[in-house]
């Protein structure tokens, strides 16, 4: 009967993706407290020993026209914490923005700084995320852009457990950088990192039964979340739920050996979605399919100054 049991368990795997590197958005605003945050992610990737592909943006890396060493050194700490580095675009270009041309050159700027980089080590780029999520309007841009990228060795890291992460980190820099009075502040944000952590784990379960729905099986599953200072606070404590939930953290490379991965991609909108979704799309799933995804609750948006995730 043990034995039984045993062979009815789902093998939940799960590769680790951190979008946005050096960190989430450094092109934008100032961060209070960076190499403090940094030092707190890179802890926490230590401390959990997982294997992790981060995605750089490598515009970040320069303010006002000059290379910021520091910055540069940020992703020599990503480097010697175990991560592997990926392309993210130069500018986080939106390909549904800019069009093709425009984007694979923002491809290539991109690897200025991370090829000598990547060379220091003895290792080669060859992992690429769509910003946004946003890979093409149709099949003939998703092949095009596909053939570009083989063509410069890169492997599209696709996404499958998705989610609006980024809502709740806007929603913890909004408060770490108010003027609440201190208790207040440290409040609101220990009720951000308590709720964030079952709203990540919510996402896992809607994906999980998604693919089990679409494929009777569970695939290797990737998941998708950003350098930011709520993650710094919460990654090692996020891990250790997910694994008592029966997911072992596998390598990114070791996920895309999973034959769902082949399976046609069917979505030609413009909104960045899982790949789970974009599978169905090629399956002509009703869209009731979609139905019942988690939500970030209305008072996070609010926080976040967003209307919607």
């Amino acid at each position: 009967m043990a034995g039984l049991a045993q062979a009815a368990t789902p093998d939940r795997r799960i590769a680790m993706t951190i979008d946005d590197l050096p960190w989430q958005r450094l092109d934008t605003r100032a961060e209070p407290e960076l190499a403090e945050r940094h030092a707190q992610l890179m802890a926490a990737l230590n401390a959990t020993g997982i294997p992790v592909v981060g995605f750089v943006n490598a515009g970040k890396l320069v303010e006002q026209g000059e290379v910021v060493p520091a910055r540069v050194q940020m992703l020599r700490d990503w480097l010697d914490a175990g991560a592997e580095l990926g392309n993210h675009t130069w500018g986080h270009v939106d390909l549904h923005a800019v069009g093709l041309p425009a984007y694979t050159q923002d491809i290539l700027r991109g690897e200025d700084a991370l090829r000598p980089l990547l060379a220091e080590r003895g290792q080669s780029l060859r992992w690429f995320r769509h910003p946004y999520l946003r890979a093409g309007r149709s099949p003939a841009q998703r092949d095009a852009l596909a053939a570009f990228l083989q063509e410069h060795g890169y492997r599209i890291a696709p996404v499958t457990v998705d989610n609006s992460e980024w809502v709740w980190a806007f929603a913890y820099d909004t408060v770490r950088v108010s003027d609440l009075p201190p208790a207040e502040r440290e409040a609101r944000l220990a009720q951000l990192r308590r709720g964030y952590i079952p709203y990540m784990l919510n996402k896992l379960d809607y994906y999980e039964a998604q693919s089990q729905q679409l494929l009777g099986r569970l695939p290797a599953q990737v998941w998708l979340m950003h350098a930011n200072a709520l993650n710094a606070a919460t990654f090692e404590d996020l891990v250790a739920a997910t694994q008592r939930r029966g997911y072992r953290f596998i390598s990114l490379e070791q996920a895309l050996q999973d034959p769902a991965y082949q399976h046609a991609d069917g979505y030609n909108g413009d909104s960045g979605i899982s790949w789970i979704h974009r599978w169905a799309m090629a399956d002509h799933v009703p869209r009731t399919f979609h139905a019942g995804e988690p939500v970030v609750p209305r008072w996070v948006q609010a926080l976040a100054g967003v209307d919607a995730d």
